[in-house]
């Protein structure tokens, strides 16, 4: 009798996984499928084509051209990724390799406490620090006459914002690698330096990718701090002096606004229809070149 309440119990404790997992799938699809449905008027009226690929954004006029919001995301997530990516990765290194346990004891946990800031005090930081630093001093160095609010004051803000999730993934990848490798590669000459560069990170490399995915996924989505910073200006950037809209701030912006204008509830829909996409293409893509860099170290 114990046996068979056992197995039942495994059999439940399966079967309720499994459902789980289901339910987490259909939430996926759920989401995908009512963006897709409240999206259509729009793409019945104007062809997906011309909406990608013009960037006049009239409302009034019926336009809804997304090629500007499409470059001001990527503008400033890239930004933010050349930023944090080696200061996270310098960083996560010093503290494994070269720092003492006191000294990891002493700082993730002030890195981890960036994690829990709002968001809107990174936006408030932004429009009182960084804005001005980049009007009154970087960009007269460029000789550029710039307000500050630009998509480099929200790559900026937004490396910020992603560093503690970067810097704690990546530590704990770095801890994981044995350290016999270390020995081996020290014992047969290679210094300190090389031993990182050649056997430590190259051991590390799918974990290290893990981590900058982890973080451009929560890049493309972070609304109010590079709202407050950007300059919500719908043009296309041509430098990282000028000011850009990114697809979370448009759709942040103008929701409260969509009932006023035909198509307008559409056309905020497929913002967040377009933003999905990217994310979950985005992932989905990571995680093949993932998959592909584990094969190869077998």
């Amino acid at each position: 009798m114990p046996v068979n309440y056992r197995l039942a119990t495994d059999r439940a404790i399966k079967h309720l996984s499994g459902t789980f997992l289901a339910v987490s799938l259909l939430v996926i699809l759920a989401i995908l499928i009512g963006l897709s449905i409240k999206s259509s008027p729009l793409l019945s009226e104007v062809s997906l084509w011309e909406v990608l690929t013009t960037s006049i954004w009239a409302p009034m006029k019926g336009r809804f051209g997304f090629l500007s919001f499409i470059m001001g995301t990527v503008w400033v997530t890239v930004i933010a990724l050349l930023i944090a990516v080696p200061l996270c990765l310098a960083a996560s290194v010093y503290l494994v390799e070269y720092g003492s346990k006191r000294l990891r004891a002493l700082v993730l946990p002030l890195v981890n406490v960036l994690a829990a800031i709002p968001p809107v005090l990174y936006g408030v930081w932004g429009v009182l620090f960084v804005v001005p630093i980049i009007s009154d001093y970087v960009a007269p160095i460029f000789g550029v006459s710039s307000s500050g609010y630009s998509v480099f004051s929200g790559g900026i803000v937004l490396a910020v914002m992603i560093f503690p999730i970067m810097v704690s993934i990546m530590v704990e990848v770095l801890k994981t690698i044995p350290a016999e490798l270390r020995s081996v590669s020290l014992s047969l000459g290679a210094t300190r330096l090389e031993t990182i560069q050649h056997v430590v990170l190259k051991k590390a490399r799918p974990g290290i990718m893990a981590a900058i995915v982890l973080a451009v996924s929560r890049a493309f989505g972070e609304t109010i701090a590079v709202l407050m910073v950007c300059g919500n200006i719908p043009q296309i950037p041509k430098s990282i002096f000028d000011a850009g809209y990114p697809l979370p701030a448009l759709i942040a912006n103008n929701f409260g606004e969509m009932m006023s204008i035909p198509l307008y509830d559409s056309a905020l829909m497929f913002a967040a229809l377009l933003l999905f996409v990217i994310i979950l293409g985005f992932n989905l893509l990571s995680r093949g070149i993932l998959r592909k860099m584990e094969v190869e170290k077998i």
